[in-house]
């Protein structure tokens, strides 16, 4: 049996057991090609046989779709919980402003609560604590939306997208991250946000490998290492994927990788033929370009961890 047929045996028989693989692509630096690589990798995995979907989870900018060159389709509102006061119940207690750690309940002089929408998480504590029944009752809000766009590369990609303004976004993550669970066919590929904050470990949650994107630059090098922290601590196998490694000391970031006993599986030169692609609206791994190699070298080494270790 290859090892992409095991692969997809075992994703097969994985998710049917209520258990699933999934993989994350991330980096702590923003602009270091994290969404190139998840979105030619998932490209090189589905060519060589294994089935996936590919989730971007970074739902403050994502554009995997526009790197695939589809647009974002089957579009599903993503609800978030705000109180609404029936002020002919209320007693003006000032229970509910008191138990708001965000503060997005004010009173009046007399009691009389107000609700700022943008500070509120969401959190039902004012619903909670509220002794009249009926006197807080239930409102929603439009945060963002997710996505199930078919591609023409024979997997599907979902997207969480936060509308403009918003400032909570973990619970799109969320909600996209579960849309995705559900659609998903084989093994779940996400791409996360930039960082290490707490949407990133949500997306990378249950992952059974953590693919770092860095490049070889001082700030590049310097949030490379929260995420291989952020790896250690979750306890997911990491790899390190060098992007633009001719521009700068790769031995720098090889010496970081063997202190998180990390492993750099692909080093990615500064091209013109990424850019050429990104114009041509292709995939580079669905090219002749050399730049293609290394996709599909790196998409086989993946098919070979999961499919062997799973």
């Amino acid at each position: 049996m290859s090892v992409c047929t095991k692969l997809i045996t075992n994703s097969a028989t994985l998710i049917s057991g209520g258990e699933s693989l999934q993989i994350a692509v991330s980096g702590g630096k923003g602009g270091t090609g994290k969404s190139t690589v998840a979105t030619n990798l998932a490209v090189a995995l589905r060519k060589i046989g294994v089935r996936l979907t590919l989730a971007d989870l970074d739902v403050e900018a994502p554009n995997d779709h526009i790197l695939l060159g589809v647009e974002l389709a089957n579009e599903e509102p993503v609800n978030q919980f705000m109180p609404r006061f029936d002020y002919s119940k209320c007693t003006k207690c000032r229970k509910c402003a008191e138990v708001c750690e965000e503060h997005a309940i004010v009173t009046l002089k007399d009691g009389t609560p107000f609700l700022m929408p943008t500070l509120c998480s969401g959190c039902r504590a004012c619903e909670i604590v509220c002794p009249v029944p009926g006197a807080i009752q239930e409102a929603f809000r439009v945060i963002g939306h997710t996505y199930v766009t078919p591609t023409p590369y024979g997997f599907t990609l979902v997207t969480g997208k936060l509308r403009e303004g918003e400032e909570r976004s973990m619970p799109l993550v969320v909600a996209a991250k579960k849309r995705a669970e559900e659609v998903r066919e084989g093994l779940l590929m996400v791409d996360t946000a930039a960082g290490t904050g707490n949407t990133v470990s949500k997306a990378v949650e249950g992952s059974k490998l953590l693919i770092a994107v860095t490049e070889p630059t001082p700030l590049g090098i310097h949030d490379t290492e929260l995420i291989l922290q952020l790896g250690k601590l979750m306890k997911i196998p990491t790899w390190v994927v060098v992007n633009r490694s001719d521009l700068g000391d790769v031995g720098k970031v090889r010496e970081l990788a063997e202190k998180y006993g990390a492993e750099i599986v692909a080093e990615i030169p500064y091209s013109e033929n990424i850019v050429k692609s990104y114009v041509e609206g292709k995939p580079i791994a669905l090219t002749d370009y050399p730049e293609a190699e290394i996709f599909k070298g790196l998409a086989e080494r993946v098919a070979e961890f999961l499919g062997g270790g799973a």
